[in-house]
């Protein structure tokens, strides 16, 4: 292609970028990430969930990763507080018998106390003394968390030097926050592994997707970014950052 194809095909992925629930697969195959983390998330819930326990999946997004859990919908709930996702949730969830409830992780949950046996949460939010008040005695809190050096190679290839959006989200500071309020804590792990793309337009939308990462990000603004990015791409095969994860689970 020559740069005005490439700037009209990046322009398509930017009008294009949005997700339902939380599902990447427009951008399948075209980049890789989180396929060799120290540890499985799903796998971690597993070896404590039991049928008979009261589980909360806080930020579900579309709940696609709740229902890969299989677990008794009668013993499932579920917050969510992206309105469109919200939406899903209650067209998919709610009729299955799992109690669903609009709310976020950085308020309040509208839950009583100690309803639960295991709170999880994939990269959303929370509130270590909210969480401890939800869960029954010798609850489980498992959590899969994006870290603040999140894509920061990436951030800066297109938009040069930014703060860091969540400058706190590091493990330690995070198992701090939960001994605090009273857990303790059982498994702990942080690291850092490659994320890379294969075409620029998945990167595009990408960014466009993750927004609070990549501010003022757009086709226009950073297009000489992105032819060299393009040249990256076509010099190395791939164009290559680094994403920063972390799991933690704790017991009240």
């Amino acid at each position: 292609m020559n740069t005005e194809e490439l700037i009209n095909a990046w322009k398509r992925e930017e009008r294009i970028a949005h997700i339902h629930g939380w599902n990447f697969s427009h951008i399948r195959d075209r980049y890789t990430e989180e396929d060799d983390l120290p540890w499985d998330y799903r796998k971690t819930i597993l070896r404590y969930l039991r049928p008979e326990m009261r589980l909360l999946d806080i930020d579900t997004g579309g709940g696609e990763f709740l229902l890969s859990l299989d677990h008794p919908y009668g013993n499932t709930a579920a917050t969510e507080g992206y309105p469109p996702n919200m939406e899903l949730c209650s067209q998919t969830l709610l009729p299955l018998g799992i109690d669903f409830r609009p709310g976020d992780g950085t308020s309040e949950l509208p839950f009583d106390d100690g309803t639960f046996d295991m709170v999880i949460n994939r990269h959303g939010d929370f509130i270590p003394s909210d969480i401890y008040r939800l869960m029954k005695p010798s609850g489980i809190f498992i959590t899969q968390q994006v870290g603040a050096e999140n894509d920061r190679e990436l951030v800066e290839l297109l938009c040069g030097e930014t703060e860091m959006p969540f400058p706190k989200q590091y493990l330690d500071i995070t198992s701090r926050k939960f001994h605090d309020a009273g857990f303790e804590i059982l498994e702990a792990e942080e690291c850092y592994r490659p994320i890379k793309f294969y075409d620029v337009g998945a990167l595009v939308w990408f960014a466009r997707i993750i927004e609070w990462e990549f501010p003022g990000f757009s086709v226009d603004t950073c297009r000489d970014r992105l032819l060299k990015a393009q040249r990256i791409l076509e010099q190395n095969g791939c164009i290559e950052g680094k994403i920063h994860r972390f799991l933690l689970v704790a017991r009240k």
